[in-house]
């Protein structure tokens, strides 16, 4: 299949495109992994000085309640009261040898009325920090559990409102970024399809009127009507590739008698040695429709499968209705798909095949959920058995 240059360099714009976004985002991802690093490394140490310079002010307080146990003087006695009362924050117990509680400060009163809440506290305040021990006489006189002040309490929660920020800050630009790609994507896709419009045109209407001399010279009226058919088929593609980048106008069309229609046209053009079946009510079923845009997507389907079976075997086209929704189905008995690649290949330029563009299921997809709302996924798949294309549609009264 030859392409035109216009169009060549509008799909080699769209890959490179495409190549250089995939390493800008990997250079982004992996700055933000960096920074995000160092800023939690830094908070982290930030947060054990913190908490060491808390250890050195209880040691300071233990040390002061010790010289206030032996003090002979009242001098002594000021100094050490001061230092005893500049801890305004840090909860702490005063446990005494045998148990029971000395005294407590920086903790509700509610919190302590009780030996089982006393036993709480100590184990939640040993669980945060190791406890102090009060000599008198060379002796243990008292044991001062201590937990961590509201300012600790406040940073062990910082970084995690922090990486909050981030993933906010990161979810908006991940939206500013989908949507210039998205509308950078848009204008790529509707120049490569406005150019192919006009490429067919001007053959098409040539072999318009070559028709009509062939008419003229009394050629067998059976090959005009095929070829009539098939000039009929590329009006066709040259309205849908016209109509990209602008909204389509849907009608309400019966899809049986629209996909019925499609299957009986590629099935006439397609080798006897794929056997074709379909499956279909008798009745109408009635959707909101574009009929140029969705036979070009049960086409794309088609030929998809029959490349996958390597032009051998069988392939089966159903419509289901289910649960207000008509679902359409092609089956191919070709090489398959790992789970893997299942949203995989609706990626534009994405292809498993050694000649193609990797476009024909993103457009596809593009036709069904974005000017349909509707939804097309691969159903069902397994590597050398085959695979299930779905699409779905709602239905209208």
């Amino acid at each position: 299949m030859l392409i035109s240059l216009p169009i060549f360099k509008t799909i080699n714009a769209l890959m490179s495109h495409t190549m250089n976004r995939n390493i800008l985002r990997w250079i982004i991802i992996a700055s933000s992994f960096i920074i995000i690093s160092l800023i939690l490394w830094n908070t982290y140490i930030f947060f054990q000085n913190f908490k060491a310079e808390e250890r050195i002010k209880m040691q300071n307080w233990s040390f002061a309640q010790s010289e206030l146990l032996k003090s002979d003087t009242d001098e002594n006695v000021e100094l050490t009261l001061k230092i005893l009362e500049s801890n305004h924050t840090t909860p702490m117990l005063a446990i005494n040898k045998d148990g029971s509680l000395g005294t407590f400060k920086n903790i509700d009163k509610k919190k302590v009325t009780d030996s089982i809440s006393v036993k709480n506290l100590i184990d939640e305040f040993e669980s945060e920090n190791k406890p102090i021990d009060v000599y008198f006489d060379n002796e243990i006189y008292y044991t001062i559990y201590y937990g961590n002040s509201p300012l600790i309490n406040k940073l062990k929660y910082y970084p995690l409102a922090l990486l909050l920020i981030i993933v906010l800050f990161a979810a908006v630009v991940y939206f500013f970024y989908r949507s210039s790609k998205i509308a950078e994507q848009n204008k790529l896709w509707t120049g490569m399809a406005k150019e192919t419009a006009h490429q067919i045109g001007t053959p098409l209407s040539s072999l318009v009127g070559w028709t009509e001399i062939l008419r003229s010279e009394d050629v067998n009226p059976s090959y005009l009507l095929e070829i009539e058919k098939d000039i009929s088929r590329l009006q066709t593609i040259t309205e849908r590739f016209s109509k990209i980048g602008s909204v389509p106008t849907l009608k309400r069309v019966d899809i049986v008698q629209e996909t019925v229609d499609s299957y009986e046209y590629l099935k006439a053009r397609s080798s006897n040695l794929i056997t074709f079946e379909i499956v279909a009510p008798e009745h109408p079923m009635y959707v909101a429709l574009n009929q140029q845009l969705y036979s070009w997507t049960i086409e794309n389907l088609v030929k998809n499968a029959i490349d996958a079976m390597r032009g051998k075997g069988k392939l089966r086209v159903s419509v289901i209705e289910h649960d207000k929704h008509v679902k359409i189905t092609v089956t191919d008995a070709g090489k398959g798909l790992p789970k893997s690649l299942y949203s995989k290949i609706f990626e534009p330029g994405y292809t498993s095949k050694k000649r193609g563009w990797g476009l024909g299921l993103s457009l596809a997809k593009r036709i069904v959920e974005d000017y349909h709302d509707g939804k097309i996924r691969v159903l069902h798949s397994e590597v050398n058995k085959g695979t299930t294309m779905e699409i779905s549609l709602k239905l209208i009264a």
